[in-house]
C-alpha cells in the first residue's frame, strides 16, 4: 500500500491514497495511516479533509498553517470541486441526477450514517458513465463533504456500492458470478475475486490556488481498471 505523491509546491501536498490505508490516525492509533507516512517525510503535515480507508484515490495535505486554513476554508465553501468514479449494483433509471438529501449519524450505530431531516445538508451529482449486465460505473461530483456521503446516497436510491461492507453487500465480485461456465484452475484452492474492496475512487480535485488553476487527478487503481476489463468482456 505504497501512496503516490501526484503534486507538490511548498504549500501542500496531493497524494494517491491506495485502498486500505487510513487517511489519518484513527482513535487506537494502532493502525499506520497516510498521515503517518508524510510526517516522516516532511515532518509537519496539516489534515485538510481525508478518504474513507477502502477508498482510493487523490487526497491534499497543508504543508503550513496559513495553507491549511485557506485550503479547509475552500473545502467549507465549496469551492473545491471533488469528482469520484464508482461501480454500483444496478443502474438508476435516470442516466443522471442529484440526490439532495441531509445525512445525520445513525442513531442506533457508532460509526454508520444515514439519512434524515436534521442532518446536515449532502448534495451528489451523479452520471451513469457506462452500463455493465447488473453493475453500472458512475462518476459522482460531491458538493458536500459530509461522512461516507457517495455512499449513502447511493444506498438512498437502491444502488449501493460494490463490496460496501456498511450500506451494501460485503461480498467481494467473483469473476464466477458474471462468467458463463466459469472453471476454477486445478492449481488454485478457492477463487480469487476480482473485487474485494469499495469499489470507489477520488478521481480529481480542482480549485484555485493564487491565480492558478490546480487539476489533481488520480488514474484508477489496478483493481478497479481490471475488475471494468472482465465486466466488460463477460456481461
Amino acid at each position: 500500500m505504497k501512496p503516490e505523491i501526484i503534486f507538490e509546491n511548498e504549500f501542500f501536498v496531493a497524494v494517491h491514497k491506495p485502498s486500505g490505508l487510513l487517511s489519518i490516525p484513527d482513535r487506537m492509533g494502532k493502525e499506520q495511516s497516510l498521515k503517518d507516512i508524510l510526517i516522516e517525510k516532511y515532518q509537519q503535515i496539516y489534515t485538510v479533509h481525508r478518504l474513507d480507508k477502502d477508498t482510493s484515490g487523490v487526497i491534499v495535505f497543508a504543508k503550513d498553517e496559513d495553507t491549511h486554513r485557506q485550503l479547509s476554508l475552500m473545502f467549507e465553501e465549496r469551492r473545491v470541486k471533488k469528482i469520484y468514479n464508482g461501480l454500483i449494483y444496478g443502474v438508476p433509471v435516470h442516466q443522471s441526477g442529484t440526490v439532495d438529501v441531509p445525512i445525520i449519524p445513525h442513531p442506533g450505530k457508532a460509526g454508520i450514517m444515514t439519512t434524515g431531516k436534521k442532518g446536515k445538508p449532502a448534495i451528489t451529482d451523479y452520471v451513469v458513465v457506462e452500463q455493465l449486465g447488473k453493475y453500472a460505473w458512475m462518476q459522482f461530483e460531491i458538493h458536500t463533504g459530509r461522512t461516507h456521503q457517495i455512499r449513502v446516497h447511493m444506498k438512498y436510491i437502491g444502488h449501493s456500492i460494490v463490496c460496501d461492507a456498511l450500506y451494501g453487500d460485503a461480498q467481494p465480485l467473483l469473476l464466477s458470478s458474471i462468467k458463463r461456465n466459469f472453471k476454477i484452475s486445478k492449481t488454485a484452492e478457492e477463487e480469487r475475486p476480482l473485487l474485494n474492496r469499495l469499489a470507489l475512487h477520488a478521481s480529481e480535485l480542482s480549485f484555485e490556488w493564487q491565480d492558478q488553476d490546480i487539476h489533481l487527478a488520480a488514474p484508477l487503481p489496478k483493481d478497479l481498471r481490471a475488475t471494468l476489463q472482465q465486466l466488460r468482456k463477460w456481461v
